[in-house]
């Protein structure tokens, strides 16, 4: 199954659970923004119903890391990773065992967003 799908399926099932938070469900666009944005109003709905620290927030936070890293916003998928390594920390405990796996992926979008080119730079 494509990952796309596989998210907009899990994002239809995950926002029917709280109230006000479907704004796209039934939609099938499957692109990147789509699926971001369906993100960004989940993570929204989570932190106003759940609370910023709840654990299904954080997870929400990590999933739309991944889905910017994967839309080619290293840059920012950084950012939202290493917000989110500060909460996971506070909130799990520095033992926590999801930790290095967030340490993992933010070092490697680190990287990812050092490869890519200033958009400053572009003079064309």
């Amino acid at each position: 199954m494509n990952f796309h799908w596989a998210l907009v399926s899990c994002l239809r099932v995950t926002t029917t659970v709280l109230p006000g938070s479907t704004p796209r469900r039934g939609q099938n666009s499957g692109t990147d923004h789509d699926i971001t944005q369906a993100l960004a109003d989940l993570l929204a709905d989570r932190s106003r119903v759940l609370g910023k620290d709840h654990p299904q927030t954080l997870t929400t936070r990590n999933n739309l890391a991944a889905m910017l890293a994967e839309a080619g916003d290293a840059a920012g998928a950084a950012q939202a990773l290493t917000d989110l390594l500060e909460s996971m920390a506070r909130v799990l405990g520095e033992d926590h065992p999801h930790l290095p796996i967030v340490r993992r992926n933010l070092d490697h979008c680190q990287q990812e967003a050092e490869k890519m080119p200033e958009s400053g730079n572009d003079h064309s």
